[in-house]
């Protein structure tokens, strides 16, 4: 994968991935689990880092975009998530946290309304009325099936995702980014997000070699699930829908340090 220098790359968001492929690109630095379905899925920083950079090209080549663009993320936590995330930030595409779930509903935030160049959100919320989908350019929808299926039946106006990124290769385009460039619609910059993620992760008490599990029902915002962790040096143990009777299991198989 093709990365900027590590000094440009320590003020902006995507810093600690580059970080994990110079140190341990083979080992597991983010692990999901769904409880509901029975799905494990674990990928190494450079698995990860490859589908960060299949989402980055999309955007590049397929869609037109990078620094100044806009994209609304209306997805739960899932290493798709990641990587859709860490994809976008990596060439300079601001993205709407507001986007993300609140009380269980996601919400577009007041001053971030679209029309968004890209939008990127849940199969099972398109079709629910409750969810105000913004406008968009281009439009991405994913299903989150086990082994990253594509979807059978793909929503009018939308793309599927998982079979758009998978046309694109996994060397990210060079994109410069700057400290000072928005990581979010609201204009708060990568260094600032860079350093929120590192003051989490110092007030959790996350360190290198940590293994981290997180349930996703209670820390939905990108910036508790996995950047703090992955700033820290740490790898993710990613469980969505958690059944409390396995946690103790699974932080033996797991090898799981802390639990948040």
């Amino acid at each position: 994968m093709t990365t900027a220098s590590p000094a440009r790359l320590d003020v902006t968001v995507p810093a600690p991935l580059a970080s994990a492929l110079a140190t341990d690109p083979d080992l597991p630095l983010l692990t999901y689990y769904d409880d509901a379905t029975g799905e494990r899925i674990s990928l190494s920083a450079t698995a990860l880092g490859q589908w960060a950079a299949r989402t980055a090209n999309l955007l590049v080549q397929g869609c037109g975009l990078g620094p100044g663009s806009r994209a609304a993320v209306l997805l739960p936590p899932h290493w798709q998530t990641a990587a859709v995330l860490l994809g976008t930030w990596s060439v300079g595409v601001s993205v709407n946290f507001e986007s993300f779930a609140t009380a269980g509903l996601p919400r577009i935030g007041p001053g971030t309304e679209g029309p968004f160049d890209a939008v990127y959100v849940a199969r099972d919320r398109v079709d629910n009325w409750l969810v105000d989908v913004p406008e968009a350019r281009h439009r991405f929808v994913l299903g989150f099936a086990p082994g990253a299926a594509p979807l059978a039946d793909v929503p009018e106006g939308y793309r599927d995702y998982v079979a758009e990124v998978s046309r694109y290769g996994d060397l990210r385009p060079v994109v410069p980014l700057s400290a000072t460039d928005p990581a979010s619609v609201d204009g708060t910059s990568y260094a600032r997000w860079g350093l929120l993620a590192r003051e989490l992760a110092e007030i959790l008490d996350l360190r290198p070699g940590d293994r981290v599990l997180v349930d996703a029902a209670e820390h939905e915002h990108p910036v508790k699930w996995l950047l703090a962790p992955l700033a820290a040096g740490a790898s993710v143990v990613l469980c969505a829908n958690l059944d409390p009777t396995r946690v103790e299991a699974r932080v033996q198989a797991e090898r799981v340090t802390r639990v948040l």
